[in-house]
C-alpha cells in the first residue's frame, strides 16, 4: 500500500510499504478520511521527528475509518465498525513518530485492547466529522486548561484549525464573548461563522485597540490594560506572547498551544505582578468522548472548518492548499470506500 512519509526537510513522499498485519491485540483500520494538521506542516519543514532506529516518518494523525480486522484478544470491536482513532492511545504515536500514519489506506492500531485507542463513530456523524475529533480535542483540551466559563471574555490568537477548534469548544461551553485575531481574512470569516463575536485582522488593525474596544479597558498597578479574562495563543509568534504579558489584566489566564520554533524573551516579572496563570496545552488528554458527545449534541456545526477535500490520489494538491493559510483552514484527504 502507499503511505505519506517525510524523508528530510521539505522532502515528503508517497512510498510503497507492506499492508500491516494485525496481531492478537491489534486492530487494522481502513482509513476513510484524514485531515492535514498544522503540525504535519511543521514535521515536513523540520524533516520529521527522530524515530527509533531511524528511517522516514509516517504522517497523518487526524483520521477516522472502518475496522478491517481485529485480533482475537480485542473485545468490543467488530469488523465493519466505523471508528475514530486516538493516535496517542496505547503509545501508538500514529503519525507522530510511530511506525504508521493515517495518510495511508490502512493503519495498524497496536495494543487495541487498551480502551484509549478506538472510539465508535455514531451513525449520525460523517467520517469527515470523525476525522475532526482529534483537532477538536486539542481545542477542547486548551479550553479545559483555561478553565473557561460562560461569563469569560476570551481572546483566541490565531484562527487556524486549532484556533477555530478552540472557538467551537468555547461556544459549546457557553462562552459567547470571543475575539479572534489573525492575519488571514479567510480564516477570520470562518472564526465569525463558528461563533467569534468579533474578529481582528492584525495585518490592518491594532489588535489591542480592537480588544479594548470589545472587552473594555482596565488598570493594573496604575498601568493601562485590557479587560479580557482568557487568552488562547495558537500563533507561535514571540512578540505576540510579550504583548499579552504587557497588555493583559490582573489575574488573566493564558494557555499556549503554539509551536514556538525559537526561544522567547518575556517580562516574567509580570507573571508575579499581575498574578497571571500561564499553562501549556499539548495535544489532548481524555477529551475524545466529550468531543464525540459535542458533535452528536447538535449544538455546534463544525462543517465550516473543512474548507477543502481531496482524494488520496491528489495528496500533493491537498498539501499545497494546506500550506496556504489565506486559502484554507482544515484540508481533508478522503479514501475510497
Amino acid at each position: 500500500m502507499q503511505q505519506v512519509t517525510v524523508h528530510g526537510p521539505n522532502d515528503v513522499r508517497i512510498v510503497e510499504i507492506p499492508k500491516p498485519e494485525p496481531g492478537a491485540k491489534d486492530v487494522l483500520v481502513k482509513v476513510a478520511a484524514c485531515g492535514i494538521c498544522g503540525s504535519d506542516l511543521h514535521y515536513i519543514a523540520m524533516g520529521g521527528l527522530p524515530l527509533p532506529g531511524g528511517g522516514p516518518m509516517a504522517l497523518g494523525h487526524e483520521f477516522s475509518g472502518i475496522v478491517e480486522a481485529a485480533g482475537e484478544a480485542v473485545k468490543g470491536v467488530a469488523v465493519g465498525q466505523r471508528v475514530v482513532v486516538r493516535p496517542e492511545g496505547a503509545q501508538n504515536r500514529i503519525g507522530g513518530g510511530g511506525p504508521g500514519g493515517g495518510l495511508a489506506p490502512y493503519v495498524l492500531v497496536r495494543n487495541a485492547t487498551d480502551d484509549t485507542c478506538l472510539y465508535p463513530l455514531p451513525e449520525g456523524l460523517t467520517v469527515q466529522q470523525g476525522a475532526l475529533v482529534e483537532p477538536l480535542g486539542v481545542g477542547m483540551h486548551a479550553v479545559n486548561k483555561a478553565d473557561a466559563r460562560p461569563h469569560d471574555k476570551v481572546v483566541v490568537i490565531g484562527a487556524g484549525p486549532i484556533g477555530l477548534a478552540s472557538i467551537v469548544c468555547l461556544r459549546y461551553r457557553g462562552v459567547t464573548d470571543i475575539i479572534a485575531v489573525d492575519l488571514s481574512a479567510t480564516r477570520l470569516a470562518l472564526a465569525k461563522q463558528l461563533g467569534a463575536r468579533a474578529v481582528c485582522n492584525a495585518a490592518t488593525e491594532d489588535p489591542w485597540e480592537v480588544i479594548r474596544h470589545h472587552h473594555g479597558a482596565d488598570l493594573v498597578h496604575g498601568m493601562p490594560a485590557v479587560a479580557s479574562d482568557v487568552y488562547i495563543e495558537t500563533s507561535g509568534v514571540g512578540s505576540v506572547m510579550r504583548e499579552i504579558f504587557v497588555n493583559c489584566r490582573l489575574g488573566a489566564r493564558i494557555v499556549v498551544l503554539a509551536i514556538y520554533k525559537q526561544d522567547v524573551s518575556l517580562p516574567f516579572l509580570l507573571v508575579m505582578a499581575k498574578e497571571l496563570t500561564l499553562k501549556g496545552s499539548m495535544a489532548l488528554g481524555a477529551e475524545f468522548p466529550d468531543v464525540i458527545a459535542m458533535l452528536t449534541s447538535g449544538r455546534v456545526d463544525v462543517t465550516p472548518m473543512i474548507t477543502h477535500q481531496f482524494g488520496f490520489a491528489n495528496f500533493a494538491d491537498a498539501l499545497a492548499i494546506a500550506r496556504q493559510p489565506e486559502a484554507a483552514a482544515k484540508v481533508m484527504v478522503n479514501f475510497p470506500a
